[in-house]
């Protein structure tokens, strides 16, 4: 092509020559730009306030039977209850609203949630259009009431799938996304199961979307939450799993189709979890495939199940992968639980383990032990002789001077950043432990493949003792040891936390 083109060139006037070039400049600059498409600006973005928190009250399943004046007086104070107690930043109805009938009952709910002054929002649920209104009209009403900030969203399966950025107070800079599906109804074929699933068009739009907000951020996905009403087929999993807390008294209800959201929630790497509704007698949240699954609290009185009503309260922190969660309902506000990790928030109930002295001279690295000998677990390892023994700047196995049954103590200081809570993790072939100070927090032990282990540990800022232990057995090897915190997205853990005593 470059050949043909010096040819073209060598046969044209100077001032050909220019406007040939021109319009070669012309066309590298618009492929350029194919390959990073500017985002389309969602209509409506939201502040963090002053103290950098945004804080988010999820509605569901009021399903208001407008005639019915004891019923909406009742749900009318536990709503109220919500705002006053905690006073969120936006509502998020997810669905089954009103049930009846659709004009009187969704102007019912304008009123409730308009004489707020926050800005509220909706996804629709199973039951919305059973009355007269369809989803459309639904949301060519809602459109048009103060404070509403929802969206119909684009020409693709449903009404109401749209983003709102979540922004900085000062200078407006986007720091989270919040999602919004629509989950639909039941499937044109009963014989597909009881509800329908999120389809694949939606799913496109949002890897679309998530992909462009992505390389907008320098290639690091935003922190984002996704709402919708029909929990996906993953819910199912929650039974057995350690980071569960909450209440499981309904069978979970997905669709019996799995369209793959979650999939690509994982792959995006930015929804840290979703929000849905639909069966009453659930309030419970869990992680899996690092994406929190969460239900909220019923928060009306038109349906069915005793619980106490509510609502399940978000709060995102701008700046950090990460948030709490607690569920308010009349009484008090329970089930307090940290994303990502699965465990309460609460200062008074944590139990942080102090930091030690920085030791007085120190240099970048760990020191390390190396042994050799057939071992089944690093108990059996450290109960023998090391070879040779030395300092090197991180986990490193390279250096080993056997291709199988050999093994590594590495020792050193930690330094946290800050006060909280910390993921580690180890991914290894074959076992491998990893302590904070004498906390075990990390047992990946044993003869195996692969696999990889992760444990959390609540810190202080400051230096703290860690030591990462590693056997090889036979037939391949590697040792991995990784962090992640709220302010930290997961990651090796970098040589500049890790520190030897110098001599």
């Amino acid at each position: 092509m470059s050949k043909i083109m010096g040819k073209i060139l060598h046969n044209c006037k100077p001032g050909v020559i220019k406007i040939l070039q021109s319009i070669a400049i012309i066309v590298i600059l618009f492929a350029c730009n194919r390959t990073q498409q500017p985002v389309d600006e969602p209509e409506t973005v939201l502040e963090f306030g002053e103290n950098g928190k945004f804080k988010i009250a999820q509605i569901t399943d009021v399903h208001l039977h407008n005639n019915d004046k004891e019923e909406v007086s009742k749900t009318r104070e536990a709503i109220l209850n919500v705002n006053e107690t905690e006073q969120p930043d936006l509502y998020v109805l997810t669905g089954d609203i009103v049930n009846a009938p659709s004009d009187e009952g969704w102007k019912t709910i304008a009123g409730i949630f308009s004489s707020f002054e926050t800005p509220w929002t909706v996804t629709l649920g199973n039951h919305d259009d059973e009355d007269v209104w369809s989803r459309d009209e639904i949301f060519d009403f809602l459109m048009q009431q103060p404070g509403f900030v929802g969206q119909k969203g684009p020409d693709i399966s449903g009404v109401g799938n749209y983003i709102i950025p979540l922004v900085t107070n000062k200078d407006q800079q986007k720091k989270a996304l919040l999602y919004f599906f629509d989950s639909h109804g039941y499937p044109d074929n009963p014989e597909r199961g009881s509800y329908d699933w999120i389809k694949f068009d939606q799913i496109a739009w949002y890897r679309e979307k998530s992909t462009q907000f992505t390389q907008q951020n320098n290639g690091k996905p935003y922190p984002a939450l996704a709402f919708f009403h029909i929990p996906l087929p993953e819910y199912k999993f929650a039974e057995g799993s350690t980071t569960f807390k909450g209440i499981h008294r309904d069978g979970s209800s997905p669709p019996d189709i799995n369209s793959g959201l979650l999939a690509s929630f994982v792959e995006m790497k930015d929804v840290m979890g979703t929000f849905t509704g639909h069966d009453h007698l659930n309030n419970y949240i869990f992680i899996y495939q690092d994406v929190a699954l969460a239900y909220g609290q019923i928060s009306g009185y038109g349906g069915y199940g005793d619980f106490s009503r509510g609502s399940r309260i978000i709060e995102l922190s701008e700046g950090e992968y990460g948030f709490n969660t607690w569920i308010r309902n009349l009484e008090t506000d329970t089930f307090h639980y940290n994303y990502p990790f699965g465990a309460t928030f609460r200062e008074q109930e944590i139990d942080y383990l102090a930091a030690v002295n920085k030791p007085e001279k120190q240099t970048q690295g760990l020191s390390y032990y190396y042994y050799e000998g057939e071992f089944s677990s690093v108990k059996e390892m450290t109960g023998s002789e090391p070879i040779r023994s030395g300092k090197i700047e991180n986990i490193d196995i390279d250096i080993a001077d056997a291709e199988d049954h050999f093994g590594f103590e590495f020792s050193g200081y930690i330094q946290i950043p800050y006060k909280g809570m910390y993921n580690f993790y180890t991914f290894s072939d074959d076992g491998s432990q990893l302590y904070i100070g004498d906390s075990l927090v990390v047992d990946n032990d044993g003869s195996h493949s692969l696999q990889r282990k992760d444990g959390t540990i609540a810190l202080e800022e400051g230096y703290h003792p860690i030591k990462i232990m590693y056997f090889e057995d036979y037939m391949g090897q590697k040792m991995e040891a990784g962090i992640s915190g709220l302010r930290i997205r997961e990651t090796v853990i970098p040589d500049d936390m890790l520190f030897t005593p110098a001599r």
